[in-house]
């Protein structure tokens, strides 16, 4: 009967108060519903060997804890990763509707444990045609783990959770999160939930945070994908004994190991990718490099995945579900500091909330009247809480430097830059820290990332500093 299994977990709950030597945990659930409930695991070499738990609140979710740690304990690692809420549901021989959010819980624990025990404990034989698929919840990753040939396993990062984030908007929330195992699980795939809200806090909000401090226009993309988000999930690919980590980025990769723009150019993320070593390029594939979207789009439809007409994420992801300003005054404590816009002569031609709304180039949100042409940022100074302004042609300038500058090639390589994510390329030298532009480029914003390319391929990158 459906009930025997559910009364025998709970009245004999496995692995219920043991400690688990060498564990690794997650936990899930709250105050707000009064359910919560922490799964340890050990993993030992590609084995599960250990697991635990500890529920408090609801009977169903101490059933769903001790079905989990039942269906996990002594698994294959790969076919842990495979337990979802569906399987806890199953093993309890079937759930009602109201039981179903005690099986939800078990499982994020679970996914949370083993991830943490995957980063920490895994040492799986290298299999060539393993390939870890880096899933976001959208529809391009969704279509990069259908088109990796081999074994495919997938990975998705926590990075930022706050009251204020929308998770259906994020693609690093726990929702968000949630959402991209249940994609994998429907396709069959083992998924890894890895929680790196530490090192995405420490490696890339503070230094933006610290950038708008100090006026500067910061890609935290950049500094994410090149110094946190990439390298973590390839660790863990070697862990898991896989030989490439495929994303749904919309890149390609050239025959001597260099990074190279996408066969769409609408879609190319080559920019934001730009901060990656060689090594790490080199273990990376790109299913998605020679497609365009609406393909994308119709590989999903063709396969019946229910994110095929899911909307692009368009913000940065810490920031969906809350304004810029708002962020950098809850989590950076900048808050409005009014000052003067002044022309290049300095006099006063109106008034601003926080040279930190501002970057060069910006004509939004100037309140400036009067003027015989439109005006733009020239430049911004936190200090004095000035926000310069100017025409267009004065915006232009033939000549950029940079600090920071990695390159792959020799600097006699370099053909071409892009200044921002959007910009075309534009022709250049670059000679020591300094690029010389072939023509005048409007908008050079201290802290972005300047691309150097030759042809379209990247050669290395630099970061504006004026």
């Amino acid at each position: 009967m459906p009930d025997e299994r559910f009364a025998e977990h709970l009245s004999h709950p496995v692995g219920r108060g043991h400690a688990v030597a060498d564990g690794h945990a997650g936990s899930a659930g709250g105050s707000i519903c009064g359910d919560v409930v922490r799964i340890a695991v050990r993993v030992e070499g590609e084995t599960v060997a250990d697991a635990g738990f500890e529920a408090s609140g609801c009977g169903a979710l101490t059933a769903a804890a001790s079905a989990c740690v039942e269906l996990v304990r002594g698994a294959p690692l790969l076919e842990a990763a495979r337990v979802g809420s569906a399987d806890v549901a199953a093993e309890l021989g079937g759930l009602s509707a109201g039981k179903l959010h005690a099986a939800d819980l078990a499982a994020d624990a679970l996914a949370r444990a083993l991830g943490e025990a995957a980063v920490a404990q895994a040492e799986l034989p290298d299999r060539p045609d393993r390939v870890l698929v880096a899933m976001s919840g959208g529809v391009d990753s969704a279509v990069a783990a259908l088109l990796s040939e081999g074994e495919v396993a997938a990975v998705t990062l926590e990075l930022w959770r706050d009251a204020e984030n929308d998770a259906e908007g994020s693609c690093c929330s726990a929702g968000a999160v949630r959402s991209a195992r249940a994609l994998a699980h429907r396709m069959g795939i083992a998924h890894f939930t890895v929680d790196l809200r530490d090192a995405f806090r420490a490696g890339v909000v503070a230094p933006w945070l610290d950038d708008h401090a100090a006026g500067l226009t910061p890609n935290p993309c950049v500094r994410c994908n090149g110094s946190v988000r990439l390298d973590a999930m390839v660790d863990l690919a070697t862990r898991l004994g896989a030989a490439a980590l495929a994303t749904g980025h919309y890149a390609r990769v050239t025959d001597d190991g260099l990074l190279r723009a996408a066969a769409d150019p609408a879609k190319d993320q080559s920019y934001m990718l730009a901060g990656l070593s060689t090594q790490t390029i080199a273990r990376l594939r790109f299913p998605l490099g020679e497609l365009t979207k609406d393909r994308v789009r119709a590989i999903a439809a063709e396969h019946d995945l229910p994110v095929a007409s899911k909307p692009d994420s368009q913000d940065l992801c810490f920031l969906a579900g809350t304004g810029r300003a708002r962020f950098l005054e809850r989590h950076g404590g900048i808050g409005d500091r009014p000052g003067a816009i002044v022309d290049r002569r300095g006099a006063v031609v109106g008034r601003h909330r926080g040279a930190h709304r501002f970057t060069v180039g910006q004509r939004r949100g100037l309140e400036v009247g009067g003027a015989a042409e439109p005006l733009y940022v020239l430049k911004t100074d936190v200090g004095a809480r000035t926000v310069t302004v100017g025409t267009r042609a004065e915006l232009a300038t033939s000549e950029v430097r940079l600090r920071d500058v990695k390159l792959h090639r020799g600097a006699g390589a370099v053909e071409a830059v892009k200044l921002r994510y959007r910009a075309a390329a534009v022709g250049c030298t670059l000679d020591g820290d300094t690029l010389r532009l072939a023509e005048p480029f409007a908008g050079v914003a201290p802290g972005q990332i300047a691309v150097l390319l030759r042809g379209d391929t990247v050669i290395g990158s630099g970061t504006i500093s004026s």
